[in-house]
């Protein structure tokens, strides 16, 4: 008997580890498409432009999530660190997912649907402290952006305060290869009603925080969840503690009710890292023509996303929504927010940055309007909102 069970233990620890070299890749590579329909080209202008752009930043890109190497490039999926630098990428916001309800969608999720991200955990092979515990979840993918800093030969800078990105900048103009990285998270449902998480989290490194993701939490309602409600008692310490330590505070997924109230409490400039605009696209995903009149008088930004349910669909939907929120409240308000790696379906992966410059090119943006956007607006917000 004792022979039969340690075989059978043997046999269910292999089936387990080859399910981590499997099932994990298969995932990512089913779950993270580049799709598009339309014929692209890009012009010798564009291409001039293109490469003439000092600091390009996107603010949105869920890579932590998934079992990869970063510094290996992929040929799926949408961001690694080789094909951020033949982009000519300057930095990148990595967001930390730690929590997906089954079923997720757009309209209505319940905060106590199966946990999606529990199955990826455990058929990724992390250890069982992952698999029940949001917060160090949340710790873990943080530490993971860290270690590439050693693991990438100096090429890759984590982003922590002004200072950082003012050495990334300089050392970007004596060796290009140079890319950067910063830390956000999607749902503070990972401080897990502990205050003092949030401060542990900060020095961990993470500097954007969204209150909410696909559905409700301890601070108040999501945009996609069941009650609509605004922030909580609980929501409201953490937005003040935010506050007080630096952290920007990211109103992607927020219920229209909450993003009023953290506006009202809030003594910061926001933004929202992914998202797309209900004047090109009516979705309960995308913001309304007041918040973003809201967000851009606190001095914010609107990142632009480039997946399915923020836009149509095309590289030419995302500039229409740069084009609207431009015309709405001005063009040092737009931003690239691609949610690369999210479970997203886009029409691009990093790599095909400069066909979104032959798009604004095309639909009549101005050489500086082009720079801001694609990394100079980031640069000076975060320039004023980094500690």
């Amino acid at each position: 008997m004792k022979k039969f069970l340690r075989y059978t233990l043997a046999i269910v620890l292999f089936l387990y580890f080859l399910a981590t070299f499997i099932v994990s890749p298969i995932l990512d590579k089913q779950m993270n498409l580049v799709e598009y329909s339309d014929p692209r080209q890009l012009g010798s202008e564009a291409k001039e432009l293109y490469n003439s752009l000092e600091f390009i930043a996107d603010l949105h890109c869920d890579a932590l999530l998934w079992d990869r190497d970063l510094t290996k490039e992929l040929d799926y999926a949408h961001l690694d660190f080789p094909r951020m630098q033949q982009a000519n990428m300057s930095l990148q916001a990595f967001t930390i997912v730690t929590k997906s309800p089954k079923g997720q969608n757009f309209k209505q999720n319940s905060a106590d649907a199966f946990d999606k991200i529990t199955m990826l955990n455990f058929v990724q092979g992390r250890l069982p402290d992952k698999w029940f515990s949001l917060y160090k979840r949340a710790v873990y993918q943080a530490r993971a952006l860290q270690d590439y800093q050693e693991k990438y030969s100096g090429k890759f800078q984590l982003v922590k305060s002004r200072q950082d990105l003012k050495n990334l900048i300089e050392l970007k103009k004596k060796d290009p290869e140079v890319i950067g990285g910063f830390l956000g998270i999607e749902g503070a449902h990972c401080l897990e009603g502990n205050l003092e998480n949030l401060q542990n989290l900060y020095y961990e490194g993470v500097r954007m925080l969204a209150p909410t993701h696909f559905f409700d939490n301890e601070l108040g309602g999501s945009a996609h969840g069941i009650s609509g409600a605004g922030l909580t008692d609980f929501g409201r310490e953490v937005i003040h503690e935010m506050n007080r330590l630096g952290i920007i505070i990211d109103l992607a997924h927020v219920s229209p009710k909450m993003i009023d109230e953290i506006l009202d409490l809030t003594n910061r400039p926001v933004l929202v890292s992914h998202t797309g605009v209900k004047g090109t696209k009516d979705s309960p995903r995308n913001i309304s023509d007041q918040h973003i009149n809201r967000i851009a008088a606190s001095g914010g930004l609107i990142g632009i996303g480039f997946f399915r349910g923020a836009i149509k669909g095309e590289i030419k939907h995302i500039v229409e929504a740069m084009k609207y929120v431009r015309d709405l409240v001005g063009i040092e308000h737009v931003a690239l927010g691609s949610d690369f790696d999210g479970a997203a379906t886009t029409p691009i992966d990093v790599t095909g940055l400069p066909f979104i410059v032959q798009e604004l090119m095309n639909q009549g943006f101005s050489e500086s309007e082009i720079r801001a956007i694609m990394g100079e607006n980031v640069r000076r917000f975060l320039m004023g909102q980094l500690p």
